[in-house]
C-alpha cells in the first residue's frame, strides 16, 4: 500500500509537459488578459538557454504581484518529448509552465511570434496583454537585462 503511494505521488509531482502547435501558442497569448507574459523558447541541447532559465524562473517569481507568467516553450526533438524533457526540468527544478513545440517548419512558426525571428535560440518574447506591448529577443539574456526588459513589459 505504501508502495503504491509513494508511485502516485510520485507521478503527481512529475510535470505534465503538453505538446502544442503554434496556434496553442497564439491562443494562449489571446487568453491571458491583464497579464505579462514572458515566454522563453529554448531547448534542452542549448547551453545558453539552459545557463538563462533558472534567472528567469528566480525573476518573474518576484514580479508575480504584477501577474507576470513565464511559460518555456522547448524546441527539442520529437525524440525528447515529453520523458526526456520533464526529466531535464526536474532535474534542475524549472518550476514553471513548460510547453513542447510540436512543429518541424521554422518557416512557418517562427513569423508567427516574431517577423524578424531566424529560429535561433535562445529567445524571448515579452507581451503586456493589456497595453499591447509585445518586444522579442533573439539573443541569451543576462539577469540585468532580463529584468530591464520585464519591467519595461510591465509599465507598458
Amino acid at each position: 500500500m505504501l508502495l503504491c503511494f509513494l508511485c502516485i505521488t510520485a507521478l503527481a509531482q512529475a510535470q505534465q509537459i503538453p505538446k502544442w502547435k503554434i496556434t496553442d501558442v497564439e491562443k494562449y497569448i489571446a487568453a491571458s488578459k491583464d497579464e505579462v507574459l514572458v515566454i522563453n523558447f529554448w531547448a534542452t541541447f542549448c547551453k545558453p538557454c539552459v545557463a538563462e532559465i533558472p534567472s528567469f524562473i528566480k525573476i518573474t517569481d518576484l514580479y508575480k504581484a504584477d501577474k507576470v507568467k513565464l511559460l518555456l516553450i522547448s524546441l527539442d526533438l520529437k525524440s525528447e518529448y515529453p520523458k526526456r524533457i520533464a526529466a531535464f526540468a526536474k532535474k534542475r527544478k524549472f518550476n514553471t509552465s513548460i510547453a513542447w513545440l510540436n512543429e518541424t517548419n521554422a518557416d512557418y512558426f517562427c513569423p508567427k511570434v516574431d517577423s524578424t525571428w531566424s529560429g535561433s535560440i535562445p529567445s524571448t518574447l515579452f507581451i503586456n496583454t493589456k497595453t499591447g506591448y509585445r518586444k522579442f529577443f533573439e539573443e541569451e539574456m543576462n539577469t540585468a537585462d532580463f529584468e530591464a526588459a520585464l519591467k519595461l513589459a510591465i509599465r507598458g
